[in-house]
């Protein structure tokens, strides 16, 4: 039994727990290297969830027993994205390196908000290579977040700072001065969040409506910015979108920039997975105009594959970008020399003070694949996808409901009768039969199974899997 020493939660024998954590880390390592003689994702059974209404412990328990918790009643009944099954949503697979990098993060336990130490300087060299990649100048600000729902939070944030100035932090929107903002219709509705965060109200932001390749339509846009500014209301932010989360369609940058430009607004640009398309020479003409962004928002948890999570801002006026955030606390006082040096710090940045080290696997994983290999694993996600969509094409039971932009393929079984429930059945079916893991979205008004390829795991055989498993079922219950 793991003993714990008295007056600290250190371990009484290290030993002991050396020989233990080596077990831990040798199932990580067993499940990562057999994932697919596992199920993608199973149903979890009632006994499974009652454990987990129990009472806070009072006292202390074995950690080889806790362990053994963990693997018997949580690592089975995960969502499963590790798997190459795992088709439902825009989820990276993760590696083992990062998993590596994440203990030793989590082993120097660093706080990120500031102070002068190296881990900071590993985020701005992060901050460096992405303003590097995106083609901003040197002076770009950069943040690691959550994820790009924060990511794109922050470039409203931003955004409204430079419309408004300084007063907004202090006295908030000044009386008829309503801001205004526009993205596709298919943008993620984080950007809607981000507004009504802010202050601004979820409703002042214009959804645009869409082209035929599920685009942002940019004359209805300019339409719609002519019509708030007749109206007495201030536009303020474009979010073009780089990778739509329901089907992946990439939005007319450099028209926006232009528009942008003209109007004297924002450029954002939500690229949550679909910017990380820059990693791949194959894929970088799609991203034209990305460079002409006021910031962008990504994360690197998904076609990065680092693990969760690790998302990112990049903003091309680091000044605004400190200006919007940065607040003078005595106890955060800065200084030439000491602990106190290295100003500014990443917690001028952004509303976070206390920040993890999710800078370090993201720079495990460039320095160990380095940015080459991880453009290819992106680029044959997207190989794989134009494959499934000829295949969907080529069963004529099967109907493509829109064009492949990137990764991600949206289909469904044609049927006679309720065709909405047979499919949403056939994608639960397939979740619990463990073979693959599709989702759902809508399309046009459609059902859609929607199929999106990140995990650098999968190849074909697992699509092969999925085609097979799709057209039995329909040739089964169709003959039922």
């Amino acid at each position: 039994m793991q003993k714990i020493s008295a007056g600290s939660l250190d371990p009484a024998d290290w030993q002991q727990f050396r020989a233990q954590g080596h077990r831990m880390l040798d199932d990580m390592v067993d499940y990562l290297e057999h994932i697919r003689q596992r199920p993608v994702w199973q149903p979890i059974p009632d006994v499974a969830r009652e454990a987990f209404l129990a009472s806070m412990p009072t006292q202390g328990r074995d950690l080889t027993e806790v362990h053994q918790q963990f693997m018997q009643q949580i690592l089975p009944y995960a969502v499963g994205n590790a798997h190459p099954g795992f088709f439902g949503w825009v989820h990276g697979g993760g590696t083992p390196v990062g998993m590596l990098a994440e203990m030793l993060a989590a082993g120097l336990n660093a706080n990120l908000g500031g102070r002068d130490q190296i881990p900071v300087e590993v985020e701005r060299q992060l901050v460096r290579w992405m303003a590097d990649l995106f083609e901003f100048p040197p002076y770009a600000s950069g943040l690691f977040v959550t994820g790009s729902s924060m990511a794109n939070m922050i470039a409203v944030l931003v955004a409204r700072y430079h419309a408004l100035g300084r007063e907004v932090r202090s006295h908030g929107i000044p009386p008829k001065r309503q801001l205004v903002a526009y993205a596709s219709a298919g943008a993620h509705g984080c950007i809607a969040q981000a507004m009504d965060l802010a202050g601004l109200g979820s409703t002042n932001l214009r959804k645009i409506p869409m082209n035929d390749r599920f685009q942002m339509c940019t004359s209805s846009l300019e339409v719609a910015i002519t019509a708030d500014r007749q109206a007495g209301l201030q536009p303020f932010f474009i979010a073009a979108t780089a990778g739509t989360v329901d089907v992946g369609a990439i939005d007319e940058m450099p028209v926006i920039a232009a528009i942008a430009e003209r109007n004297g607004l924002w450029f954002h640009v939500d690229g949550a997975y679909g910017a990380l398309a820059m990693l791949s020479p194959a894929l970088q003409p799609l991203l034209e105009g990305i460079e002409l962004a006021d910031s962008i928002a990504c994360d690197f948890h998904k076609w990065g594959q680092v693990p969760y999570d690790a998302g990112f801002i990049l903003v091309r006026d680091g000044v605004l970008h400190l200006e919007t955030f940065s607040t003078p606390e005595t106890y955060l006082r800065r200084d030439t020399r000491g602990m106190a040096a290295g100003s500014p710090w990443p917690c001028d940045f952004g509303p976070d003070l206390s920040r993890s080290f999710r800078a370090l696997k993201t720079w495990f994983t460039f320095q160990v694949y380095g940015a080459e290999r991880i453009g290819q694993a992106i680029h044959q996600t997207c190989v794989l996808a134009r494959e499934l969509a000829e295949r969907v094409c080529a069963e004529p039971a099967l109907e493509l409901l829109a064009p492949v932009a990137l990764n991600i393929v949206c289909f469904r079984v044609r049927h006679d009768g309720d065709v909405d429930g047979f499919n949403a059945a056939l994608v639960a079916d397939l979740q619990e039969s463990g073979i693959a893991a599709p989702s759902l979205t809508t399309v046009r008004g459609k059902l859609a199974i929607r199929v999106a390829i990140v995990n650098h795991r999968t190849g074909r055989t697992d699509l092969d899997a999925l085609m097979t498993a799709v057209l039995t079922y329909t040739h089964t219950t169709e003959s039922a």
